[in-house]
């Protein structure tokens, strides 16, 4: 029969009975643990770019299961977040009821999806099985030192009405919901992510992950080595501290520059500068971060009044403040040295300040400046290479109490309060005898009401609902508050990939020996947007249990891939107001599971993506259904056995070099998910068999033994379909029907991949004209002259002057005529 959505049916009502996706997690040899990123249910189902992660990586780790090894893919849902809150507050439905509803229908496409998931290990994180653990480890990092509370100016979005960390602000705009940010300073929850600096950084060289992901992490954790240099400020017992990696340019300071914010500006402007001073720092809080650092934007500022000692020269340095200077990096203070750096030498020259010039060193060189000002003659640092200079001038600090080497980070600790009701609620105390008291892990998990307001007003929903908020204190029993922000949605999917491994378990988050024994992530799929938020927070909290004694491994995913984005028919990002979304579910309706996963993989890179095209799918439609042709044909000729001499050996020579080239070429392609070639290896393969069924000779036995390896070959590609037609090729062969998937893998023949002759293209002037066949590795010379007496090639050929010929042995031959 044609192959059609009933095969799916088939193929899955026998996995399901036979159990065939169980995974044995007491069987810990040859483990692979496959993960692809758990969807959110925000939208209603699963869209082409679900599939394009979920069932293409099923195809990886069927092909590794059929390769011996002990495969574990679970499946589950990321179901706490924003778009659940919003689309209650718009109709009134509460997220828990429209958030479910989601999952069931999102799960009903999975199972149609006919992956290999283990669905017995879901996990679904708006639970109270869940986040009862997400609770655990905020605790533990709390107990550890690595949750603290307090307040600081942190991002807000007046649309969705929440904090945000900063990796969620992409250019001062929401990440979510793309509305400008505002500072505010609210008493916050943090984790503390910056002691694990160094090590997010160290660690990335030993992973197997793209490396535009690990050059982002470092570029976001942004580690420098350089100078702390203490100023003191004249007249007063007060200092300040200037982080630079250019410490060689200190005898060129010429004025030191504050950040607006930073809190020694107001104690030490005078009198007749602190209305300018006031004014402008009114108005840098305004402005964002993106915009204050833009090299574009014209330098403003204001002096202080207020003098800085240098802390060799003693010299005088004016103190400024200008809003080019962060008070998030480094130590928000600025040594200016106009003559070796753009900014400070843009700033100089607008308020007429001082330009120094260091001598130079051997190596030192100097910015493209315009205008050069005074030589300063660094005495004692002279003639130093830049790099010894740095040592030398940081020693002679350290030796006067004046400085010191240091490590800065830009890396800031990961914010995890929100004022939103669908999370996870803070399990924290405030009493007003004891102060910060965490809930007893006996009394987890702190439950989320039904019954709440979620109409936003920027403070938690939760604020609304008295009988959440007050408690008795379990320290004295007294009357107390609970905390009423909810935490980020990715302190959820920060350890998700631990609770997979024993999602039952009520005692703890997980067991610990199962842990270690199956962990970490030998391959994890997901988008590339994450890399500095879910795959810096996983690392993070990977590293904190492991400290903790709760994990005996470093790193949560060993291999990383990312898949790329399926864009709609029009080239565009698929979005419902654009109408150019793509429903995976009509097209398996029409064509089968099967056909839709195969368009995916051929029509597209994995790791790129690319447009949908409907063309396309009706293409790859027709290519199954011509393959399941040549199977039908194929076992219509052993039912029969009407062939039963011996075929032209060349002909089974050519197939089984087909076969064998076939199974080298998926092996090298399909570990590296580069699946759209191993389908156009199999394409080829199909071409082969096509001919060899045309011929009147056809030997069974060597015809049965092929369609094994054929249908084996392909069945991590179309499982449904493969499943099918090996069911039937065993009761043909009277054996009892087993899986595909229980089945070894097609391995190469080393002694069918030579061959006596092979076939070459010949190209004129880089266009085919025909393609003949020859003895393997011929001669260079001998392939010219059959190249040039060919008939076809002569008809482009005479009557013109032959530039050169260029051989590529076993290949092609290009003849360049002018």
């Amino acid at each position: 029969m044609d192959y059609s959505i009933s095969i799916d049916k088939i193929s899955q009502d026998f996995w399901k009975k036979n159990k065939i996706n169980t995974f044995n997690i007491d069987d810990y040899k040859k483990k692979l643990y496959v993960l692809e990123m758990f969807s959110y249910p925000s939208g209603s189902n699963l869209h082409a770019g679900h599939w394009f992660n979920f069932g293409l990586v099923d195809s990886y780790a069927r092909y590794k299961k059929m390769n011996g090894f002990n495969v574990f893919q679970p499946m589950g849902f990321d179901a706490f977040g924003l778009p659940a809150e919003n689309y209650a507050i718009k109709t009134g439905i509460h997220p828990k009821e429209s958030t479910m509803k989601n999952i069931d229908t999102m799960r009903n496409q999975l199972d149609n999806m006919g992956a290999m998931f283990n669905f017995e290990n879901e996990i679904i994180t708006c639970t109270p099985d869940y986040y009862k653990w997400t609770q655990w480890l905020f605790l533990k990092l709390y107990e550890n030192d690595l949750a603290y509370r307090k307040n600081a100016p942190v991002n807000f979005c007046p649309s969705c009405n929440t904090v945000l960390a900063n990796e969620q602000v992409i250019e001062n705009k929401c990440e979510r919901c793309s509305s400008e940010i505002e500072k505010k300073n609210l008493t916050q929850w943090f984790f503390k992510i910056t002691k694990y600096a160094d090590e997010l950084v160290d660690k990335l060289n030993s992973l197997d992950w793209p490396e535009k992901t690990k050059s982002m992490q470092k570029n976001w954790i942004g580690r420098s080595y350089g100078t702390i240099v203490n100023f003191s400020v004249e007249n007063s017992n007060k200092t300040f501290d200037v982080f630079t990696t250019r410490v060689d340019t200190l005898m060129g300071v010429s004025y030191v520059v504050l950040a607006p914010e930073h809190p020694l500006v107001l104690e030490i402007t005078t009198n007749d500068y602190l209305s300018n001073v006031k004014n402008y720092i009114d108005l840098s809080s305004k402005q964002s971060e993106i915009d204050r650092v833009s090299s574009n934007r014209e330098k403003t500022g204001e002096f202080t009044g207020a003098y800085a000692i240098h802390p060799i020269t003693n010299k005088k340095l004016p103190i400024w403040i200008s809003d080019y200077v962060i008070s998030t990096y480094g130590t928000g203070a600025v040594m200016a040295v106009p003559a070796h750096d753009e900014r400070d030498f843009e700033f100089s020259k607008k308020f007429n300040l001082p330009i120094f010039e260091v001598i130079k060193t051997e190596t030192q060189t100097n910015l493209p400046i315009t205008e050069k000002g005074t030589l300063i003659n660094s005495e004692i640092f002279n003639n130093l290479s830049s790099d010894k200079a740095k040592e030398e001038i940081t020693k002679h600090l350290q030796s006067i109490n004046k400085g010191s080497f240091k490590t800065t980070f830009r890396l800031r600790d990961w914010l995890v309060s929100r004022q939103r009701y669908w999370g996870a609620p803070i399990p924290i105390i405030y009493c007003e005898n004891c102060g910060i008291v965490p809930v007893p892990y006996e009394s987890l998990p702190v439950e989320l009401p039904d019954d709440v307001n979620f109409n936003p007003n920027g403070k938690s929903p939760l604020e609304t609902c008295e009988k959440f908020v007050n408690t008795l204190c379990p320290k004295c029993n007294s009357k107390a508050k609970r905390e009423t922000d909810t935490l980020d949605t990715f302190v959820c999917s920060s350890w998700y990939y631990l609770r997979y491994v024993d999602p039952q378990n009520n005692e703890a988050p997980f067991d610990k020996d199962k842990i270690n024994r199956m962990l970490p992530v030998d391959k994890y799929v997901g988008g590339p947007e994450h890399a500095c938020m879910h795959l810096l927070y996983a690392r993070f909290i990977t590293k904190a249990l492991r400290d903790m004694n709760f994990l005996n491994f470093d790193e949560p995913f060993i291999s990383l891939t990312h898949q790329g984005l399926i864009l709609g028919p029009d080239g565009f990002k698929m979005s419902k107001s654009r109408g150019n979304t793509i429903s995976p579910d009509k097209y398996i309706e029409e064509y089968g599971s099967d056909v839709f996963r195969t368009y995916l993989m051929f029509a597209f890179t994995y790791t790129e993506g690319g447009a949908w095209s409907d063309e396309g799918i009706k293409s790859i439609h027709k290519f199954i259904q011509r393959s399941e042709r040549l199977i039908n044909k194929g076992l219509c000729v052993l039912k029969d056995k009407s062939f039963n001499s011996i075929n032209d050996e060349s002909e089974e020579t050519n197939l089984l070099f087909a076969l064998n080239n076939a199974i080298k070429m998926i092996k090298t392609d399909v570990e590296i998910l580069q699946f759209n070639t191993c389908i156009a290896h199999f394409m080829k393969l199909t071409n082969e068999f096509s001919k060899y069924l045309n011929n009147n000779k056809i030997n069974c036995s060597f015809l049965n033994e092929f369609l094994f390896n054929y249908i084996k070959l392909f069945a991590p590609f179309a499982p449904h379909f493969c499943e099918y037609y090996f069911g039937i090729l065993q009761e043909i062969n009277g054996k009892n029907k087993t899986s595909v998937f229980l089945e070894d893998y097609p391995k190469a023949d080393p002694k069918y991949l030579t061959r006596d002759e092979v076939e070459i293209a010949i190209q004129v002037n880089g266009k085919i004209r025909t393609k003949i066949m020859i003895p393997t590795n011929s001669e260079e010379e001998t392939i010219k002259n059959i190249s040039l007496s060919n008939p076809e090639i002569i008809k482009h050929i005479d009557n013109k002057k032959i530039v050169k010929v260029i051989v590529i042995k076993n290949r092609l031959v290009n003849i360049v005529v002018k």
